[in-house]
């Protein structure tokens, strides 16, 4: 019982409380003290706790995990140059044709640097520390892209709310079937970075 209610504490902390607190205005140093303390406090979970060692899983199914992100991906790239083109013609893929160094830096850093410690958290530990409270399955994965989600709320802008969920429901299906910090993080990295290249990087906090 105890164990349990710490939990809840903790999750109600980590993906409530804090991802809500950064969307008030207050100084950024004590944003970034908040946001360390609490990454070092999750790898200490992660490690001692739930004794993960983050190795890659054996026997990952490769081609079959690229053939649905890329079936996945022809999807999402139609429905936004078609979105890009009606709403805002002159972004589309802005970046990449004036800016193609700056593109591949930002993309290098975004996937390393951003993508993977947000996957270590919404899916690595999400899903060890927290799926024993659930009983259903579908609950739990709507709960973790709600989550997901609200960890953008500081952006203040519904459509990446709504991206950021829809994203947030994929990781976590794929999260499911790989226990693949991994192959999430690679998935995540290319939808990301092809938000960035078709031109919708600016609500997203990428530089342009």
């Amino acid at each position: 019982m105890q164990a349990t209610t710490y939990k809840l504490t903790e999750f109600f902390f980590i993906f409530i409380l804090i991802p809500v607190s950064f969307a008030i205005q207050y100084p950024i140093w004590i944003k970034m003290c908040i946001g360390v303390f609490g990454f070092l406090y999750i790898l200490f979970i992660l490690l001692r706790v739930e004794k993960n060692r983050f190795k890659i899983a054996p026997n990952l199914s490769w081609k079959f995990f690229f053939k649905r992100v890329v079936a996945q991906l022809i999807g999402i790239a139609i429905l936004t140059i078609v979105y890009m083109w009606i709403v805002d013609k002159p972004s589309l893929f802005v970046v990449i044709l004036n800016k193609p160094l700056m593109w591949l830096a930002i993309l290098f850093v975004y996937s390393v640097f951003s993508v993977y410690p947000q996957e270590l958290i919404y899916r690595t530990f999400f899903f060890q520390r927290y799926r024993s409270l659930f009983k259903s399955e579908v609950l739990f994965i709507v709960v973790n892209a709600a989550l997901f989600s609200l960890a953008h709320i500081f952006f203040r802008n519904g459509l990446v709310m709504i991206l950021t969920f829809v994203g947030g429901i994929l990781f976590a299906l794929t999260f499911k079937k790989t226990k693949s910090t991994l192959l999430v993080s690679i998935e995540h990295a290319i939808y990301g970075c092809w938000l960035f290249t078709v031109g919708m990087g600016s609500m997203l906090g990428f530089p342009s």
